[in-house]
């Protein structure tokens, strides 16, 4: 099990659409792993599961997609991705251990945006009606 290494990806603009299945497709055609995924490919995601990295299901937390042909990290996959790794669409399946090492790679985009992780807020989350919300 990985997180992978912070590329320190430029940035996509704040409004840039995410549509992670999308950018997957892309971001498989620019790595050239349209038949099994390669270091290109992984850079794109915060972490995989290095025993089974010869398998796209191993890669877990895209952030990143094509802009104007280059792969740039894209906020609204970067909060997507964060928004997991607080519970939400039922978290992510990663061993305990890589959990910390992913947040803090997540945590650096999100101080590129000029903005806090989820974690790092001083309000308190709660789960209520299926979803993740403020406190009252």
């Amino acid at each position: 099990m990985a997180v992978t290494s912070f590329q320190d990806l430029p940035l996509a603009d704040r409004d840039h659409e995410w549509d992670g299945d999308a950018a997957e497709k892309r971001v498989r055609a620019w790595a050239g792993a349209e038949d099994e995924p390669n270091e290109k490919y992984r850079d794109a995601h915060v972490w995989y599961d290095a025993e089974k990295k010869d398998n796209f299901t191993a890669y877990k937390l895209l952030i990143a997609d094509l802009v104007d042909g280059r792969l740039r990290a894209v906020p609204r996959g970067v909060m997507a991705a964060g928004n997991v790794m607080v519970g939400g669409r039922g978290g992510v399946d990663m061993p305990t251990k890589d959990v910390d090492r992913a947040k803090s790679h997540l945590a650096k985009y999100y101080a590129k945006m000029d903005d806090e992780a989820p974690w790092e807020r001083d309000w308190p989350w709660v789960r209520g009606a299926g979803a993740w919300r403020r406190a009252a």
